[in-house]
Order: structure tokens, then sequence, then C-alpha cells
């Protein structure tokens, strides 16, 4: 977060530079990064923060007469800065896109969108007319006071994030308990280590493993911690706070966009799912720090409902809710056979094959399925863990 606060300032000390600003030609492109902010500071804290820094780098660049493309270094998650792309380019700021954009398409993402050639048109159509929209058509900008409630809001979303996340003792131990992040990083599935630093903590570990593991239990952490805290502590001050939260929600799209997002992912989520991986893979002793989590995730929820003003989630998206109510027992499924592989592989199950074990290798079987068999795990464990992870990202619609 401390990084985007001071990009502007950045930014004035680079075009004040002579040899610099006459050799870029009046344009200048800068990257706003989106997974490392949310995972320092929550989904939103680094939503808000990353609107005013687009506002103020915009500011800057038009006072030494540049041109600026910001280049959003978006995941495919919400945890990320994920989300559907016309809704997420509508929701920038005013004045920031100007015709030219550049966002980062990576993972998942690339084989959603542009795997087939239908496809692919279809993408480029949304960014295209998105783009236009927004500069023909630019979204409200928002009232002072609704800033002004964002800035007392935020501070509140970080504090009870970083409360739990940095400052809690027992949340590592929990974290690494109850996610499969540990095995994650173990496997050879990703496209970069899973932390910068072998031995580090939270804040050595890469956004994509960080959003993964909470994906996989379906419990997606990073995005909703500290949103229940900040909306409380509105509505709590001041009971017309409610009705202008509401206001923000119906008439500023990047307020609105940022719940909607938030309301999918408790959609996605299952905190009886969550409670499952609790009472398997967790220790006694870790079992009311869990349960602390699903209680502030419960009156999360209740609060955002109340801010949106919808029954249910998803109330507004029907057809995105059915979809992801036909998933369901499918991703249930992969849970629960995911948990038990996990208690497993923790136990120390290392029969070998011939030991009979997970599975057994009749000769129709071998010439199918090729297990690993450089594991250090029992025979088919690994091969499921990875099976069920895929499953699950996939029911997801993404992985970090």
């Amino acid at each position: 977060l401390a990084d985007l606060e001071s990009a502007p300032a950045v930014l004035t000390c680079l075009f004040s530079i002579d040899w610099y600003w006459n050799r870029i030609n009046g344009k200048q492109e800068i990257m706003i990064g989106y997974s490392d902010s949310g995972k320092d500071a929550g989904r939103l804290s680094a939503a808000w923060q990353i609107f005013k820094t687009q506002e103020e780098c915009v500011k800057v660049a038009q006072e030494f007469g540049i041109k600026l493309t910001i280049f959003h270094g978006r995941g495919g998650s919400v945890g990320r800065g994920g989300g559907p792309t016309h809704l997420a380019i509508l929701s920038q700021p005013p004045d920031t896109i100007h015709g030219s954009l550049r966002v980062t398409v990576q993972g998942e993402v690339i084989e959603q969108s542009f795997g087939e050639e239908h496809l692919c048109f279809r993408t480029l159509q949304r960014f295209t007319a998105a783009t236009l929209e927004h500069g023909m058509n630019p979204p409200k900008a928002p009232k002072p006071e609704w800033r002004a409630l964002m800035d007392i809001m935020t501070p509140i979303a970080t504090e009870e994030y970083r409360c739990v996340v940095f400052n809690n003792p027992q949340f590592i131990e929990y974290f690494r308990a109850v996610t499969p992040e540990l095995e994650y990083g173990r496997m050879n599935i990703g496209s970069r280590p899973s932390k910068r630093r072998p031995s580090g903590g939270i804040e050595s570990l890469r956004a994509i493993p960080w959003i993964f593991a909470w994906t996989q239990t379906r419990f997606h952490l990073p995005v909703w911690l500290g949103v229940g805290a900040a909306l409380r502590y509105a509505i709590n001050s001041d009971r017309k706070n409610l009705q202008m939260l509401q206001e923000m929600y119906n008439q500023w799209p990047f307020f609105r966009v940022t719940l909607d997002l938030i309301e999918m992912v408790f959609t996605k989520g299952d905190p009886g799912i969550a409670a499952l991986y609790d009472r398997v893979l967790v220790d006694e002793s870790l079992q009311g720090f869990g349960n602390n989590l699903r209680k502030k995730y419960e009156k999360t929820k209740d609060l955002l409902l109340m801010v949106t003003g919808h029954r249910e989630l998803l109330q507004a998206n029907p057809t995105l809710k059915q979809r992801l109510r036909l998933r369901e027992p499918y991703l249930t499924t992969l849970n629960v056979q995911q948990v038990y592989t996990l208690k497993k592989m923790r136990d120390g199950d290392t029969l070998s094959a011939t030991d009979g074990g997970l599975v057994s290798h009749h000769k129709p079987t071998a010439e199918v399925v090729r297990l690993n068999t450089t594991t250090e795990y029992a025979p088919g464990l690994e091969d499921t863990l990875i099976l069920t992870m895929k499953g699950i990202a996939a029911g997801m619609q993404n992985t970090g």
C-alpha cells in the first residue's frame, strides 16, 4: 500500500529530470499493481488506494504535459484485482483512460478469454467497447462526502485485516494447517516459486499461492476480511452513513463494482466446507481461531446485503447464481476428496503400491492412469491432490 501512496511523488521527481522529460516525447506508461497491495491491506483498502493513486498520477502527468497510459497489473481472481472486463474498465476514475489502456491477462484467464477464436474476438470487443464508453460517457466522479467516508472506512478495514493476518501469532500456523499452501509450494505446479524467501512468513508468500490457498478451501479470506469491520464502523458511528453507503452503491460505479465482486465471492464461498477443513486438518488448539473467522465471515455477509439492499446473494445476477448453484455438488465432492487426501499426506501415508494404498495397479488401469512415481507420498495421493486442485480452481473460475 505504501508504494501506491508514494507513486505520485515518484512521478513528480522523475518528470522533474530534464533529460528524462525530453527523452519520453510527452508519453509515459506506468504499471499499477493489484496483487501485493491486496495481500498487504485487504481488497477494500487496496481498491480505494489504487483508485486515488490513478487520479493523482494523472494530475501529475497533466502538470508536466505528459500523456499517461496506465498498465493495470490485474490477476484473474477478485483478490488480485480480477473481475468482469467491461465493469472493471467503467469503474476506473474519470480522465484516467483517454482511449488507451493496457492490462495483464494471465493464468487461467488466457484460456477463458482467448482460448478460441470467437472468445478472443468477444474479449477484444469488450475491451474496446468499455474503453470507448469510458471516454465518451465518463463515470460519475465520487462526491466529497463519499470520499471522506471511504477515507474513514479503509483504515479500519486495513487494521482489521493486518491484525488477523500479520499480527496474530496463531495465524501462520492456522493458515498452513487449514489450506494446501505447503503442499502447493512443494509441487511443481506454479510458474514461479510460491515464496520469495523460503524461510519467510506471510509477507514473503507470493500473491498467487496466497489467493489460491484460500480459494481451494472456499473461504476466500483475503477478499472479505476487513470489509465487515469497515462497514460496521461506518454504520455504527452515524446511522445516516447506511443511507450514504446505499447511495454510493447505487450511483458510484467504483463502489458498486467493488461490492458486487465481494458479493460474488461470498456466493462462491462455503463456510461449511471451510469448517470441514478445520475439523479434519487443524489442531484442536486452533479450532477456536477458525470459528471466530467464520463468525466474521457471516457478519460481513449480512452487512454487505444490508448495504446493497439485496435479500440474498447475487439477487441482481440470477444467471450467475444459477451457474454457481449447478457447480456446487461437484465442487463439494472435490473439496471432501481434497481434505481427506491432505489428511493422509500429512499423517505420513507412505504405503507402497504393493501394500494396497490408494490405488491398485491392475493392468487396464495402469494403461490409462499414469501416476507420479517420484513422489514422497503413497501412490496416487499427490496425483489426487493435484486433480482436486485443478477441479476446484476450474469450478471457482479462478486459481490465484
